[in-house]
């Protein structure tokens, strides 16, 4: 069998992967079809491109389970986290980042390494032999994932995602926007103000709520069901679900306080996040949606603050496809129906940037190891990284599986300890430091 590792797709999972791999001493092909073929979402060929948020959301490696991701893939020399590290944007709490300098990097990084090499083009179907690890995302190619379904005898399983949209800095009324993270969070004044804030009246909340549910909307192909993932979605579906539910979600007006009227308490507020190093562009907070551009433009330019609104993108919806990762893949992310295959990322069943660059980072290991002769377990369970390997390979219901982002509802319960929201600061606090001493002894016996 071919000792090279042959990785399909250049995204968060493939790009992890392929470092992991390569720096274990295995030769890495990455086979990516961008820009050869387009997807709906991406806009360059770039290994790592960052098609939605530019965040990686919450960098507190104590008491939140994103966090701890983070650490983990530190401490696993992760290139996604050192490159994003290196690309970081204030953002009060979260880990933001440049996304086009991000993706700048990963590529020139991998591309430097002497393991590393890209071929170009399309794989259309599952290779007989070989080692292979498929990386394609939810935007796995028709070609590839009819190929992949054909494998399975199961239907893929697909949900909605959404995009939100940027806004040229410079066309922000700064007037009645301001600078400020929600409970001034972040330990520089830069952080502390790493959002713009637009607030809204009661009235100005209700017309917009009202604008919104009356938008065009995109409409489906027929045969198509709108299964969203719970943390993407779009801002009018959250609407139909009650005229408060952007108010306390999104939109919700609690630890701010408007510089420009410090008596006056917003009824509602619209955050946008910092886009890129230069702040010349910010992304739209949670604002995920499927309404129709010119409608996008008419809605979003009845936000205070946002009435002269350019936009570098609108908003957008794409279909996003998923194993049933539980009734397929065995606990070393190997196809069961045929073993020279893994998965990793967002395809697999797990949702969001860390959590793809993390099962990358695992698969990658794993690929490496096996092309090497050498055994190697997959993380430990009481790990972020472990846990959710473990949800989605068996501990996750088959019949009902969902995308899933890591979270502390993932781990095994710590002895002694009591629930409940009050107990909660504690009880995280142990899971974090039992997951790091169980993932820095994983990572221990492969330095052995």
């Amino acid at each position: 069998m071919d000792k090279k590792l042959h990785i399909v797709g250049g995204g968060m999972a493939g790009s992890e992967a392929a470092w992991q791999a390569a720096n274990m001493g295995v030769q890495v092909v990455i086979h990516e079809m961008r820009p050869e073929i387009e997807t709906f979402a991406h806009q360059t060929g770039k290994l790592g491109e960052m098609v939605c948020s530019n965040s990686f959301r919450s960098d507190d490696d104590e008491q939140n389970a994103v966090g701890l991701l983070h650490w983990e893939m530190r401490a696993a020399n992760g290139l996604i986290m050192a490159m994003a590290d290196r690309c970081r944007l204030p953002a009060g709490g979260a880990l933001a980042v440049d996304r086009e300098s991000f993706s700048d990097f990963v590529t020139n990084t991998l591309m430097d390494h002497p393991n590393v090499s890209v071929e170009p083009g399309e794989i259309r179907d599952l290779p007989e032999d070989g080692h292979w690890i498929i990386a394609t995302g939810p935007l796995t190619s028709s070609a590839l994932g009819t190929a992949i379904q054909a494998e399975t005898g199961a239907e893929r399983l697909a949900f909605f995602d959404a995009i939100a949209p940027i806004v040229y800095a410079e066309s922000i009324d700064m007037d009645v926007a301001w600078l400020q993270s929600r409970y001034d969070k972040g330990e520089t004044e830069e952080e502390q103000k790493a959002y713009l804030n637009c607030p809204m009246t009661k009235d100005q909340y209700e017309a917009f709520i009202d604008a919104l549910l009356a938008a065009e909307k995109t409409e489906f192909h027929d045969g198509e069901t709108a299964g969203y993932f719970d943390g993407c979605l779009p801002i009018e579906v959250m609407a139909e679900r009650g005229r408060e539910t952007l108010r306390h979600g999104p939109m919700k007006p609690v630890g701010l306080t408007n510089s420009h009227k410090p008596e006056e308490k917003a009824y509602a507020v619209v955050q946008l996040r910092r886009d890129n190093t230069l702040g010349t562009l910010y992304n739209i907070v949670g604002f995920q949606t499927k309404m129709k551009y010119g409608a996008q433009t008419d809605v979003f330019r009845m936000i205070p603050g946002l009435e002269h609104a350019s936009f570098a993108r609108l908003g957008g919806i794409h279909r996003n496809t998923f194993l049933n990762s539980p009734t397929l893949l065995d606990d070393q992310m190997r196809l069961k129906s045929k073993p020279n295959i893994r998965f990793a990322g967002q395809v697999t069943g797990v949702e969001g940037y860390v959590e793809s660059a993390a099962m990358g980072l695992l698969a990658g290991r794993l690929a490496a190891a096996e092309i090497l002769g050498i055994h190697l377990d997959t993380a430990p369970q009481d790990s972020a990284m472990g846990a959710l390997i473990h949800h989605i390979t068996g501990g996750a219901e088959a019949k009902t599986f969902q995308p899933m982002n890591v979270n502390f509802g993932l781990f095994r319960p710590v002895d002694g300890l009591k629930g409940g929201r009050r107990g909660r600061k504690d009880r995280y606090k142990a899971y974090t430091d039992r997951a790091k001493s169980e993932f820095s002894q994983w990572l221990k016996g492969q330095d052995e």
